[in-house]
């Protein structure tokens, strides 16, 4: 088995629900865990905080991303970085696909 993780398109691997959010782990160890969120369109995370850094790309679709006090709007391309305890949450505009890197 080798020792490192490639997935030739996540935007293709993350199957996006009807309804609804559904998540798959695609890299655990090594200091980080990288999960990939499919958000239904109208889907959210409510404000909520962690206690570690954190990444996020947008790889498909518009959200409204809360970054501390602050919401942007966050499409295609789009990319945080958050220092921990800082308050987050995510509303999905259109159906979304998004990678979170969390720094254990």
């Amino acid at each position: 088995m080798p020792d490192y993780v490639y997935v030739e398109d996540l935007r293709k691997q993350a199957q996006v629900p009807h309804n609804g959010i559904l998540s798959q782990t695609v890299q655990d160890g090594q200091g980080t865990k990288t999960i990939l969120f499919a958000f239904a369109a109208g889907e959210e995370l409510s404000p909520h905080k962690a206690p570690y850094p954190a990444l996020i790309s947008i790889l498909k679709g518009e959200a409204a991303l809360l970054l501390g006090g602050d919401w942007h709007d966050a499409a295609e391309g789009s990319f945080a970085w958050m220092p921990p305890s800082l308050e987050h949450a995510i509303k999905a505009k259109t159906d979304v696909v998004m990678l979170l890197t969390m720094v254990t």
